[in-house]
């Protein structure tokens, strides 16, 4: 049988408008800033991606900054909208901002893992302006922040809001003062992202070169993964249907195993995200024998060359010795309607083999 990929959060399956696009560049060729008929095409279609993405966010095209990806949107809105400024972390932000941002202050969650405001006014009333960085969904739980009202302690208190939106604009993208978009979260091919930034914040560059992308970002545009960028977020993502079965392998998980604990239920969360914690089993053991099953999900963010280690966002969430033990689940576009009827069926499995090894071991 076909192995079941229920790692949506990892990089979502290709979408085939996206992979149209892609081809239409790459059989095009040129480079966007050269001033001949061939550079004018390939400018046409990078700019009909920016204009697209543009819309989906709410902004003008010109607030659109291309980049490699997530990562580098992150960095290059830390690097330039944080200078002179603190900057005030979550607990549970990706790797990617962490990195970016190594002598930050970590504003705490709850329980659920939404971030504590209480914490954070007390930490925004505590100095000078800052830019305060927020994830509008969490990668590994799906838990959603409350993005309304940090935005308002952050308009209170003269600071900025950078948004990694990498895996909630699937759905919709919040508004901030700057956002990081990645192309592979969508359906889109990796190597393209975006940074939107508010009008009239100045950014200079992380890269310097050519002039490109108005000089915030040097380099020649990947314009096959930009053009693809452009037509996987225009694509409307079923919501509905996604909770639905999410909403199925939780019931199923709860029917098995009363042990088991889905982490941010409490909270708002992404509609195909699951990140579902068996005491006892270490998240790697999991994610092996699921695969050998041909079920392939992870034990976190896929960012750290195959390893898998203890979360630090079920870490910050309180679990303590339970951070190593959660899987993630997150479900594709194209995933099939007997998705969570096959994953239950090897995840069942997988719990009665590691509680037989754990009872023989007693014994």
């Amino acid at each position: 049988m076909t192995p079941l990929d229920l790692d949506a959060n990892a990089t979502e399956p290709l979408r085939p408008e996206a992979r149209a696009a892609v081809l239409r560049a790459l059989d095009l060729g040129g480079n966007a800033s050269s001033v001949h008929g061939g550079g004018r095409a390939a400018r046409a279609i990078m700019e009909a991606a920016r204009a697209e993405v543009a819309r989906r966010a709410g902004v003008s095209p010109v607030d659109i900054t291309f980049t490699s990806g997530g990562t580098e949107a992150n960095a290059l809105a830390l690097h330039g909208l944080g200078t002179g400024r603190r900057l005030l972390v979550g607990a549970t932000e990706h790797a990617a901002v962490r990195a970016a941002a190594p002598a930050a202050k970590t504003i705490p969650v709850r329980r659920d893992g939404t971030l504590d405001l209480d914490a954070l006014a007390a930490l925004l009333a505590d100095g000078p302006p800052a830019l305060v960085c927020a994830m509008a969904a969490n990668n590994e739980t799906g838990v959603r922040h409350p993005l309304d009202a940090i935005r308002a302690l952050c308009t209170e208190h003269g600071a900025l809001l950078h948004v990694d939106a990498v895996q909630a604009a699937r759905e919709d993208i919040p508004r901030a003062d700057s956002l990081a978009l990645s192309a592979h979260k969508l359906g889109g091919p990796p190597g393209a992202g975006a940074l939107v930034l508010a009008p009239g914040l100045h950014l200079p560059p992380l890269i310097a070169g050519g002039g490109q992308e108005r000089g915030r970002r040097g380099g020649t545009e990947a314009l096959p993964a930009i053009a693809g960028f452009g037509a996987a977020i225009g694509v409307p993502f079923d919501a509905a249907r996604m909770a639905a079965l999410r909403d199925a392998i939780e019931a199923g998980i709860r029917e098995l195993a009363p042990e088991a604990v889905i982490a941010g239920t409490g909270a708002p969360r992404l509609p195909n995200t699951s990140l579902i914690i068996l005491p006892g089993a270490a998240a790697e053991t999991q994610v092996i024998a699921l695969d050998l099953a041909g079920i392939r999900v992870s034990a976190g963010a896929a960012c750290s060359s195959g390893k898998v280690a203890r979360s630090h966002v079920l870490e910050a969430m309180g679990f303590g010795d339970l951070a190593g033990c959660g899987i993630r689940v997150s479900l594709p576009w194209n995933a099939p309607d007997d998705a969570p009827q096959r994953f239950l069926e090897a995840w069942a499995a997988m719990r009665n083999r590691l509680s037989s090894r754990a009872r023989a071991r007693a014994t």
